[in-house]
């Protein structure tokens, strides 16, 4: 029912990387029990007092982690399910998801361990190379409609 194994493939990777940001989210939530800074004075004062309405630098960092998430993983939601449609090779098709997923996921180790300059980068870098070349595939393949 779901279709070709490639769209499974592409399922199951999409899967892990939604998972991968309730994670993010899950920890950003226990970061600010921990270091008790609530964005909300309610919340605040449900643990402490008003005073602990504030910021804190590592939630800031988790936060910008799956801010970040959301700005290139929600794309290749989009990107790789229109690319499951063109017809990919299978064994192409899972590298491409393989690469973003694990680039994905060294991202976010390397932004919430602060791990040192270039790590970071280099993460986004593999993540979206695979997102770049689905898009010329995607566009290749339907650039005699337009």
């Amino acid at each position: 029912m779901l279709g070709s194994d490639v769209l499974l493939c592409f399922i199951f990777y999409s899967t892990l990387l939604i998972l991968k940001m309730y994670i993010i989210a899950i920890i950003t939530g226990q970061v600010r029990l921990r270091k008790k800074a609530f964005a909300n004075p309610e919340d605040a004062e449900r643990h402490g007092g008003v005073q602990f309405c504030r910021t804190d630098p590592y939630v800031e960092r988790c936060r910008r982690a799956h801010g970040n998430d959301m700005e290139n993983i929600l794309p290749f939601l989009f990107i790789g399910a229109v690319y499951s449609m063109t017809g990919p090779s299978y064994a192409v098709a899972r590298l491409h998801f393989l690469v973003f997923f694990l680039g994905r996921v060294l991202h976010s180790v390397a932004y919430l361990l602060a791990l040192k300059a270039p790590t970071r980068s280099f993460a986004y870098v593999i993540a979206q190379v695979p997102c770049i070349s689905m898009a010329i595939q995607i566009l290749m393949e339907v650039a005699s409609f337009a």
